[in-house]
């Protein structure tokens, strides 16, 4: 009997010493996974910022792992003064619905001048500055280049430059992968702050490596710094990084949302409703004019690769079509790496175009040409082109583009 005992208790130590050991297997693998720029900067670069006054543009997106503010990261460092600062659209708490201007405050933590870069004034001008000696930018982005953010990140590295002092850009993944680009260049006539630079609708790049190709190829020649990240590979989605998702923005809540982006946000430019106002933005398209279970069964039928539509009705609470029951679509992607977004895109909005001619618009504003970079989509759905056809058009550009991508990649 007293040998049983011993070799159960043997067994149950060996079974406790198997398991701990595993748990320190998961452990280590969970460490190898993805450090951003912002922990990068403290943990090994802090002499860049040693004795600086530090002006930090950054929104809610701006953490660590433990989802503890860059802003607060640098208001406790003792080796530096964070003197001021900047907020994009939404705001630096990114509780600023998207196009509301947000006005000079002081921040109630630390006390430290907020200005906006967003509506009147998108550029850090030289009084905002009296008080910086390095400016940093810790901001997630989406992928997609009618995403305002990076553009906020080009007018702070020109002013950085006009000001003489250095821009640190503390890089993040990007959340859609940073291999498969996609979409027309946008032609230089149709700059605006929704696509601002000739770089393709989806252009599988980081804020960093964007930074160093405005920086070089559009003439910004700022005294820029990239901190890389580290463990960060092309392929990623952002669920395999191991970081903490935070809402870039209030209509960018799930990374779902981030893929469907660059096929949706081009609603905007028409009548459809992008989902605002709903608890699925960019998800959710449709009208009220549109019989949904039609809509999900032409779109299913041209057999998109990696994306499915479920027919859906909703009531959006603000933005178009504001407390008018609407039908539509609910976009699903069922295969990211197939995923093609700009051709779903234009698919959904050719087909309600061409199921609903007498009551689908593009809106009078031009939005739809801003966003596409060009006015030859607009005009090559109006006269009926196909999808395929609009595809070849831009295919020659996005090839042209890769070249130039090639020469600014980090990872």
């Amino acid at each position: 009997m007293k040998k049983w005992i011993m070799a159960l208790m043997a067994g149950v130590l060996a079974i406790g010493m198997a398991t701990s050991a595993d748990a320190s297997w998961f452990k280590k693998e969970k460490a190898k996974k993805v450090v951003t720029g912002a922990e990068m900067l403290f943990k090994q670069h802090q002499k860049l910022i040693k004795g600086k006054r530090i002006g930090l543009i950054t929104n809610p997106t701006g953490v660590d792992r433990n989802l503890k503010s860059i802003v607060d990261l640098a208001a406790e460092s003792k080796d530096t003064e964070l003197t001021a600062l900047f907020g994009p659209e939404h705001g630096v708490r990114g509780d600023a619905q998207a196009g509301q201007y947000v006005e000079y405050y002081i921040d109630e933590k630390t006390g430290v001048p907020v200005y906006s870069l967003y509506g009147q004034t998108k550029k850090p001008t030289p009084e905002m500055l009296k008080n910086v000696d390095v400016l940093l930018f810790d901001i997630q982005d989406v992928g997609t280049r009618y995403y305002t953010y990076i553009y906020t990140m080009a007018y702070a590295m020109e002013a950085a430059k006009e000001k003489g002092i250095p821009i640190i850009v503390l890089d993040r993944p990007n959340p859609i992968g940073g291999i498969q680009t996609d979409g027309p260049v946008l032609e230089p006539e149709f700059s605006s702050f929704v696509g601002r630079y000739p770089i393709p609708l989806r252009h599988g790049m980081t804020v960093g490596e964007l930074a160093k190709l405005f920086n070089d190829e559009f003439g910004i020649d700022a005294d820029l710094k990239v901190i890389k990240m580290k463990g960060w590979k092309r392929n990623m989605d952002f669920d395999e990084t191991n970081l903490p998702f935070v809402m870039p923005s209030p209509n960018m809540p799930t990374i779902e949302t981030a893929f469907v982006y660059p096929a949706t946000g081009m609603i905007e430019g028409t009548n459809l409703s992008e989902g605002r106002g709903t608890t699925k933005p960019f998800e959710l398209i449709g009208a009220p004019f549109i019989n949904s279970s039609d809509l999900a069964e032409k779109l299913n039928r041209l057999k998109l690769p990696g994306v499915s539509f479920r027919a859906a009705s909703f009531t959006p609470t603000f933005s178009k079509h504001s407390g008018k029951l609407s039908h539509g679509v609910q976009v699903y992607v069922t295969d990211r790496k197939k995923f093609k977004a700009v051709k779903t895109g234009l698919s959904i909005v050719k087909t309600v175009k061409d199921m609903y001619p007498n009551d689908f618009q593009f809106l009078a504003s031009n939005h739809f040409n801003l966003l596409l970079g060009n006015s030859w989509v607009k005009e090559m759905l109006i006269n009926g082109a196909s999808v395929e056809e609009i595809g070849k058009r831009y295919e020659k550009e996005r090839k042209q583009f890769m070249e130039i991508r090639e020469q600014y990649l980090m990872y």
